[in-house]
């Protein structure tokens, strides 16, 4: 069983900010127990924020610029369909996926990994706007063939019907910084 943080909790909320809010929260909280306990035990209970103020820290100085993003999209858009396919598979074979491409409409990728299958759909990357339909398409391919979840790719724009059909049925929306980590 995997553990999950629920999505409102504080250190979520904080996992999800700049960096330096994580640590104006850390000097808060020392600056307030100093006034009623030792600076030890004040240090110790700021330590958590303190900790996740340099993850966050370290995790957006790695992740990929404005310009890096823009580029890589830029040269996804203008891959042919097999080429496209070719650097999908192996970023996720890199990320210890077993890839197998389908020939249905709704999905073009399975991915396993253990025993969760992941169904992929990409054939509209180089659409400006993705409306519902596609992932329609997708959530009923993942009806169909009973897999874990979804994720639907695209360098476009996801309009926000398509944005509230996916948070509805769980499906994983890739673009712009989760893409251009993906393909890096």
């Amino acid at each position: 069983m995997k553990l999950k943080m629920h999505e409102n909790s504080l250190f979520a909320i904080l996992l999800r900010k700049p960096w330096w809010v994580s640590g104006l929260v850390a000097l808060a909280v020392f600056g307030l127990l100093r006034l009623f306990l030792s600076s030890d035990l004040a240090a110790f209970a700021a330590t958590p924020f303190a900790l996740i103020c340099a993850y966050v820290g370290w995790r957006q100085l790695r992740a990929p610029g404005a310009g890096r993003i823009e580029a890589t999209l830029a040269r996804l858009r203008a891959m042919s369909w097999d080429d496209f396919c070719r650097a999908l598979e192996a970023a996720y074979q890199r990320d210890g996926y077993a890839v197998s491409r389908l020939g249905g409409a709704d999905a073009d990728f399975e991915l396993v990994q253990g025993a969760r299958h992941t169904l992929v759909a990409c054939k509209r990357w180089k659409a400006m706007r993705t409306g519902v339909e596609p992932l329609r398409d997708l959530e009923s391919a993942r009806r169909a063939r009973e897999a874990h979840e979804c994720v639907y790719i695209a360098t476009g724009e996801i309009t926000a019907q398509a944005r509230a059909f996916a948070a509805e049925k769980g499906i994983r929306l890739l673009h712009a910084v989760d893409l251009a980590r993906l393909v890096r």
